[in-house]
């Protein structure tokens, strides 16, 4: 395989390892590429109904080996239809990062929520300065971007405010946040109505501070942000 082909593979075996459900996010990535249940099955070589199991999380976590097929027989039936996954990838790096910010002074985080009517379920704002502030598609993030290229969401500083957009529960985000090296100073969701218990505990454990936006979508949010000034 080409060596971009690769770095597909290795990718969205990170995604998939790296994952709280290792099942949810093959399909994730089966469904992504509009590859069919059986089609992946018989390429495989097992039955749709067991396909199906590993998925669901119906049988035990699929092995290191069983996740390197499946990611392996993604590609050749997507490489099969002409397509490349690595482009598809590429597409969605920058589709990922809606909108990216950065202040010459600081920035009281209060000013910055205000702007994005969050509510802050956990953390003190009021001590905290940014510097900048990145707004994000969260299924593109988690899907599309991981390694160097996840960093790149915290531009030239890492005392920013990350806003996820398309948020269900709020677990992703925070997980994804858990597991890298650099960590934003404010955390703010927009999307769900209420927010996994378990996304609050992270926030907290990594002494963030998680607040949930009520604007009304992203177009809103990213207008809001550009008139915030130091």
């Amino acid at each position: 395989m080409e060596e971009s082909t690769n770095d597909a593979l290795a990718k969205i075996a990170g995604n998939v390892v790296a994952a709280p459900d290792a099942g949810r996010a093959m399909r994730a990535w089966r469904e992504k590429l509009s590859i069919k249940q059986v089609t992946l099955a018989d390429a495989l070589g097992i039955s749709a109904s067991v396909l199906s199991d590993y998925e669901s999380g119906r049988r035990p976590s699929p092995g290191v080996q069983f996740v390197k097929r499946y990611i392996e027989a993604l590609v050749r039936i997507d490489e099969g239809k002409g397509r490349l996954v690595s482009r598809l990838l590429s597409s969605d790096k920058d589709e990922a990062i809606l909108s990216i910010g950065e202040f010459t002074s600081p920035v009281g985080a209060p000013k910055i929520l205000d702007a994005l009517s969050a509510k802050v379920l956990v953390g003190d704002p009021n001590a905290v300065k940014l510097y900048g502030y990145t707004v994000v598609d969260s299924i593109k993030t988690i899907y599309a971007l991981s390694g160097y290229d996840f960093y790149r969401i915290f531009g030239a500083t890492t005392e920013r405010a990350l806003i996820f957009t398309k948020v269900g529960m709020g677990r992703s985000p925070l997980v994804a946040i858990r597991v890298s090296q650099l960590k934003p100073r404010v955390v703010v969701i927009h999307g769900p109505r209420e927010v996994d218990p378990l996304a609050i505990d992270l926030a907290r454990r990594e002494g963030l501070v998680l607040a949930l936006s009520a604007a009304p979508n992203e177009e809103a949010i990213i207008e809001s942000l550009s008139g915030v000034r130091p």
